[in-house]
């Protein structure tokens, strides 16, 4: 069973008069990979500083290992960081860099011998893949090599807990998901918690053990990767993990819910009947079939080239939803679509509800989509022959 290590408990940050943590309520359990997701300003980096000991909660409790830390500095905690900004030493080498916080320790008021500081660096630059290096100048290391070596800086000093805000920020796209791939072999090869902060949707899902996702100061939901992207809780999550299409839906019963005036079976339960609600699907999980064929017809108004598929943009009557498929459907085309049961989420309506999900710059149809009697005009365009 996993254990406990770091419990935020009715945590709230204000600076001034500005609220940026609202009651954070948070535990961390030993050897897990942890991430605080959301976009600029939603309190992660606060949050992180705090488990830190940077900042000093305006209100709540922080506990490691059971025992309150409010008022232990950042030195005196288990705890170290790695920021975005890798503050190498740049008059020292590779093994110098990762010896510095060794050579300042001390063991019952004796600083540790050479060969325990020589044993332990070199054993560190081989967990982060830089054995050979102890002797470049970190001037001359490109981006992902002067991680490592912050990285390994970080850990030889045995911390229980890495915080890491935003390190991958300044990586290139290819060098960032090699750095996804060795941070999670590295931090399961040490079996020291990480703590991650980003607004990469991306890095999160690749990386983490537990998601938290975070906006206006407060955790909207937490969970794994799967549960998080595959049962947000509210339109906000839905959004921002991933590509969705969120529309307006009512539930009739247990596994139906009407669309567009039309119904479609889905596996949601225990809302009430007529209930409005909010219906979430993502754009790897809509069929393109003819117009005959499908539950429901629109027009396709854009369409990008991604490689692998096609990002398609279809309006259903003023509502822009996001298709992605292998299937070729020219602008102008009018499809049908089918959705299977599993494909279908249902959200119950609460403060995110009408804000997000609508690909088009702007919408003027929100009354009409809105109302599940409405039924849509016939339209002269090409057809989707399959």
């Amino acid at each position: 069973m996993a254990k406990e290590l770091i419990r935020l408990a009715d945590c709230s940050m204000a600076f001034d008069d500005e609220v940026v943590l609202d009651n954070i309520n948070l535990y961390i359990n030993d050897k897990e990979f942890l991430t605080l997701l959301g976009p600029s300003g939603c309190g992660k980096t606060t949050t992180l500083r705090i488990i830190g000991g940077f900042l000093k909660p305006t209100s709540g409790d922080i506990f490691f290992d059971g025992v309150r830390t409010n008022d232990v500095p950042p030195h005196k905690r288990a705890v170290n960081t790695i920021f975005q900004k890798y503050a190498l030493f740049t008059h020292l080498n590779v093994f110098d860099n990762v010896a510095f916080g060794l050579r300042l320790q001390r063991h019952d008021g004796k600083k540790l011998s050479k060969t325990e500081i020589n044993e332990r660096v070199t054993e560190m630059l081989e967990v982060v893949s830089l054995k050979g290096f102890e002797k470049r100048d970190v001037s001359l290391l490109s981006g992902g090599q002067q991680q490592r070596v912050a990285i390994a800086r970080a850990l030889v000093n045995k911390p229980k807990v890495l915080l890491l805000d935003e390190p991958l920020g300044a990586l290139d796209m290819r060098l960032r998901k090699d750095m996804q791939n060795e941070l999670k072999q590295i931090q399961q090869a040490t079996g020291i918690t990480f703590i991650y902060v980003t607004h990469d949707q991306e890095e999160a899902l690749a990386m983490s053990d537990t998601i938290v996702v975070m906006e206006g100061g407060v955790i909207q939901q937490i969970g794994t990767p799967e549960d998080i992207y595959n049962e947000p809780k509210n339109a906000f999550v839905a959004d921002f993990i991933g590509e969705s299409n969120i529309v307006d839906g009512i539930m009739h019963s247990d596994g139906v819910v009407e669309i567009f005036g039309r119904k479609f079976k889905c596996l949601d339960k225990g809302f009430d009947h007529k209930e409005p609600v909010d219906v979430v699907i993502r754009p790897e999980d809509v069929d393109i079939v003819t117009p005959r064929s499908g539950k429901l017809t629109g027009t396709v108004t854009s369409i990008t080239f991604r490689g692998v598929m096609y990002d398609i943009i279809v309006d259903f009557h003023g509502f822009k939803w996001l298709i992605q498929t292998t299937d070729l459907c020219p602008v102008g085309t009018q499809i049908g679509i089918k959705i299977d049961p599993d494909g279908i989420h249902i959200m119950k309506k609460g403060t995110f509800s009408g804000m997000y999900g609508d690909y088009s710059s702007y919408s003027d149809e929100y009354d009409e989509i809105g109302d599940a009697d409405y039924e849509p005009e016939s339209e002269s365009v090409e057809e989707y022959s399959g």
